[in-house]
């Protein structure tokens, strides 16, 4: 008799669990609840049993069918078994997950490689820039007879009185008067070497006698002159290479290199920066330049500073005493351009670059870097690295200053052989 219900009986009908081999029912086992954290020992109910082993009791993966819900199968509570378990710690290093401390290392690498090419960009970029600007119209490959270079480079600065590009209301404003073409205000040579910078002012009316030359428009090559002149009407002649010849047959230095700069490119570079700082130790006044200073520190805008170097008739001296304060200024503007608050800072370097080389006339070999040499060892010249002077004058004629030949020859020959300097000039 079967004293169990219908509805306990297993598919063959034999009123106990599927493939029972035992005499006791299905129904009289008690599941068993497992402990979490704790996992099944009996293999008749564990996972010991493996598949297709049979127990006696189930289907051959230890439990029976009716109590296979409400487990997960391959799973043990609170062990180290199955991945995404609970009480599983999160896994350390390598891993992308949420708790992973970021690498510092590799995004310090990372930003440092941005800078880097950044930098490099923007130099490379700018040097383009800059090197586009310059004004390579001197063609020193058509001056004759000239002298064998010596150590260190010269380079002939020449500021002129070129209204270039300005209007009637710049040209009333600066005094500069509305006379075509243009004429040689100031002529430095500029030596650098090993023994610091030297630069030598020329004064304007040095007495010369115009060499022989050939035309730099024309190519005819003119007889050396018997008549004196001044030393700008080179420039007036036949512009600069023809005043590049002048002073190499005047001095017996090769001049490598050439600089010659407007008078509205010159305001225009000293209103970039910001102005000049001048201690002007005399108060003067000159109404032709529009010259009106009082003695004492103070700060050149553009304007005041293309009057300062111009004037001359308010001095005793004339031109000497112009060619100082040409010299004073040209190098304090050298020392405070050729600095990092100027070269590093764009609202200060671009204008002012930009306001320089765009009406800045330079030799066909002329580089940015023998460029910007020529600009740092100006500025060594006001940090007290090198020295400034006048040509040696002994005396003058007709209105003509005449050079010290003695004198000259001895400072020639210093600089052609790179040497500390040890003559005086005026």
């Amino acid at each position: 008799m079967n004293d169990w219900p219908d509805g306990r009986n297993g598919e063959q009908g034999n009123g106990y669990g599927r493939r029972s081999a035992g005499g006791r029912p299905e129904g009289a086992r008690v599941p068993q609840a497992q402990r979490r954290g704790v996992p099944q020992q009996s293999p008749g109910y564990g996972q010991g049993a493996g598949p297709g082993r049979d127990n006696g009791y189930g289907n051959g993966n230890g439990y029976a069918d009716s109590y296979d819900g409400g487990y997960n199968t391959g799973q043990v509570y609170g062990g180290s078994g199955g991945a995404g378990g609970a009480g599983v710690p999160p896994q350390r290093g390598g891993g992308s997950g949420a708790g992973q401390a970021p690498d510092w290392r590799r995004r310090i690498k990372i930003g440092a490689l941005v800078l880097v090419v950044t930098v490099l960009a923007v130099s490379i970029g700018t040097y383009f820039w800059a090197d586009s600007k310059l004004r390579r119209e001197v063609d020193l490959s058509v001056v004759i007879d000239r002298p064998d270079g010596g150590k260190g480079t010269n380079y002939l600065i020449v500021g002129t009185d070129s209204r270039d590009g300005m209007s009637d209301e710049e040209k009333k404003k600066l005094h500069t008067g509305s006379a075509e073409g243009s004429r040689t205000d100031s002529m430095m040579i500029l030596h650098t070497g090993s023994n610091g910078p030297t630069l030598i002012s020329l004064p304007r009316d040095t007495d010369v006698q115009i060499p022989s030359f050939k035309g730099s428009q024309s190519g005819k090559v003119f007889p050396a002159q018997t008549s004196h002149k001044k030393l700008n009407a080179a420039f007036a002649e036949d512009g600069a290479p023809l005043l590049v010849r002048t002073v190499e047959a005047k001095t017996g230095l090769r001049i490598d290199h050439y600089v010659e700069i407007g008078f509205a490119g010159f305001a225009n570079v000293v209103d970039a920066i910001g102005g000049v700082d001048l201690d002007i130790p005399k108060a003067f006044k000159d109404k032709k330049s529009g010259a009106d200073f009082q003695a004492g520190e103070q700060t050149l805008n553009g304007e005041q500073a293309l009057a300062f170097v111009r004037t001359r008739y308010a001095f005793a001296g004339s031109d000497l005493d112009r060619t100082k304060n040409q010299q004073k200024f040209l190098s304090a503007l050298a020392s405070q351009t050729a600095t990092p608050s100027t070269i590093i800072n764009p609202f200060r370097f671009y204008p002012a670059a930009g306001a320089g080389l765009d009406t800045l006339v330079v030799d066909k070999d002329m580089s940015l870097w023998s460029l910007g040499s020529m600009f740092f060892a100006m500025k060594g010249v006001t940090s007290g690295d090198g020295t400034s002077m006048n040509m040696p004058i002994a005396g003058q004629s007709g209105g003509n200053l005449l050079w010290d030949e003695a004198k000259v020859k001895q400072l020639v020959s210093q600089l052609n052989n790179d040497e500390k300097v040890t003559v005086t000039g005026n």
